[in-house]
């Protein structure tokens, strides 16, 4: 596996990184234990990076997974929090739940523009009052949209940035692939760190997985890439291809087998709050049934965190 300082942050990690919103309550649900087994795995065979969330739920399994694990691990988490008792609220449950007591690098979850950022002010000074403290190593956001990987110019601050990227520009909320791949490329020249997201296209593009892999790892401004990941098997796959080798068939043909799809329950209810809440506007209500457009939806599974009777999942 290939390492590489995370631009400026003084932070090596590895060009591959396990997105850890798939083994959990949002996604796949597996058991604690044998999500933890998924991630020790990425770790026997090289990745040092995992990247989190506070909604992702997935805080138990990497703390199950790094037990009796000694060497060094990076952690990225998110927050929504906008407000400083919120987002030190956030940092809290984090070190707790991880049972870390630095968190490496800790984002502003899903940003969507400047005016998005100066309304999450208060929570982007706590964390750099953690970093000075020397609760937080690295501070930054995480984006789907090209206003907001623009904007984390104007913040000097912003050391780490986490957008979407493919090669198709799926999900992008209000762009290109080219204007996000230029607005990338910027903020990596100003020294900022870049980990990109969404490689796969929520799952779109696994039928040319290596292909959409490679896209993302070779472009020069991109230091490592999130890709998420259920099961041994796509962790030997996306290892492989990261390094550049081959991919036992039966391994392949184990993944291409599975076709993610989002599921709505029976008993839903139709408030509409899962609607509300898609950032690709992939929901809708029609019949009086919540209803997804296959093509839009990215499988990021956000909208199942809006849902009080559980009724959405990734399977």
């Amino acid at each position: 596996m290939e390492y590489i300082e995370l631009g400026r942050t003084g932070i090596q990690v590895s060009r591959l990184c396990f997105g850890t919103l798939t083994l959990g309550p949002l996604q796949a649900r597996l058991e604690i234990k044998a999500g933890a087994r998924v991630i020790r795995r990425a770790l026997e065979l090289g990745i040092n990076f995992l990247d989190t969330a506070e909604i992702y739920g997935t805080y138990p399994y990497i703390r199950e997974a790094l037990k009796g694990w000694s060497k060094p691990v990076v952690i990225a988490t998110k927050s929504y929090a906008y407000t400083w008792e919120g987002m030190s609220r956030s940092l809290e449950e984090a070190r707790r739940a991880l049972d870390r007591e630095v968190i490496d690098i800790f984002l502003l979850h899903e940003q969507e523009s400047e005016q998005t950022l100066t309304g999450h002010r208060e929570a982007l000074d706590f964390l750099l009052e953690a970093k000075a403290k020397g609760l937080v190593k690295a501070v930054g956001i995480s984006t789907h949209a090209v206003a907001a990987a623009r904007a984390s110019l104007k913040f000097a601050e912003i050391d780490v940035l986490h957008p979407l990227i493919n090669m198709e520009g799926l999900g992008i909320l209000d762009g290109t692939r080219e204007e996000m791949l230029a607005a990338v490329k910027e903020a990596f020249l100003a020294g900022k760190g870049i980990y990109a997201m969404k490689a796969l296209g929520g799952g779109h593009l696994v039928g040319r997985a290596r292909e959409a892999l490679a896209f993302v790892l070779n472009l020069p401004f991109v230091h490592s890439v999130a890709v998420g990941m259920q099961s041994l098997e796509e962790v030997m796959a996306n290892v492989a291809w990261c390094l550049g080798e081959e991919v036992p068939p039966e391994i392949l043909k184990e993944i291409k087998n599975k076709k993610r799809r989002l599921h709505i329950e029976e008993w839903c209810q139709s408030c509409g709050a899962c609607v509300e809440r898609c950032p690709q506007s992939a929901l809708k209500l029609e019949g009086g049934r919540v209803v997804v457009d296959e093509d839009l939806c990215i499988l990021c599974g956000y909208c199942a965190s809006s849902c009080r009777d559980f009724c959405l999942k990734v399977v």
